[in-house]
């Protein structure tokens, strides 16, 4: 089997007596979707904060294609391929869709400090924005509205567009489907199903009927601890998973 494109080795963080993750391990393959489910105040989305860089860890690893990246900044790991998308959007809602995509782009060649008339003429750019967007799923007719004249669920994409412009190695996408209706968590769910292809997701999701739909395995975090890990069948079995989180309705995901 292949070396992890990502793997996290004994992360841990407190935040005083509050212990949010707890000697964390997991790994991220190349072509697969590996879900992180847990109840609210598991410590997912610190995890995540964590594996990405605005969270310092306590201790352990995270290794991105085999380097050390755990004292690295988020510019740097965005610069050595890892992607991310947030729980609450943080788009320029000012900006266009495009501009958003843009200064993702720019950010992997390291010219963020260019002046800005300059970036808007640079053809390049607006060409690997241009297609972060399309494979985000964005019509061209919208990439020049701004963001906060976009739909909640065309924000999500243009959040998405943003991680593909990184050129990522790996995505760490935090519940891509929150807010959306139920036609554009399938439009979503088959983005990511068709992503896989070309970068692993570390997906971060609530809506259990997505996740077992999409993941190839999945990891539960309860009280900042992976108290299980397996396929989706594994985990509908698990009797701790059950107890913990998923309780009797996991039959009704297949």
């Amino acid at each position: 089997m292949s070396e992890p494109v990502l793997r996290v080795e004994g992360l841990a963080k407190s935040f005083g007596a509050l212990t949010a993750t707890d000697d964390v391990t997991l790994d991220l393959r190349a072509g697969e979707i590996h879900a992180l489910i847990g109840p609210n105040g598991a410590g997912k989305s610190t995890l995540i904060g964590q594996i990405a860089g605005g969270i310092a860890p306590d201790r352990g690893r995270i290794l991105l294609a085999g380097e050390d990246i755990a004292r690295l900044s988020v510019a740097a790991r965005a610069r050595r391929g890892l992607g991310r998308t947030f729980q609450v959007s943080s788009l320029g809602m000012e900006l266009s869709a495009r501009r958003n995509a843009m200064i993702a782009a720019q950010a992997v060649e390291g010219s963020s400090f260019r002046f800005r008339r300059a970036v808007r003429r640079d053809r390049a750019l607006r060409e690997a924005a241009g297609r972060a967007l399309a494979r985000a799923g964005l019509p061209e007719g919208r990439a020049d509205v701004p963001a906060e004249e976009l739909s909640h669920g065309e924000r999500r994409q243009v959040e998405l567009a943003c991680a593909l412009a990184l050129k990522p190695r790996a995505l760490l996408l935090d519940e891509p489907t929150a807010g959306l209706g139920a036609e554009e968590t399938e439009a979503m769910a088959g983005l990511l199903d068709a992503l896989r292809r070309e970068v692993p997701i570390l997906l971060v999701e609530h809506d259990m009927d997505t996740v077992f739909r999409l993941a190839d395995r999945i990891s539960v975090l309860v009280r900042g601890r992976v108290i299980a890990a397996g396929t989706g069948a594994e985990i509908r079995a698990n009797r701790d998973v059950r107890d913990a989180y998923l309780g009797e309705s996991a039959q009704c995901w297949r």
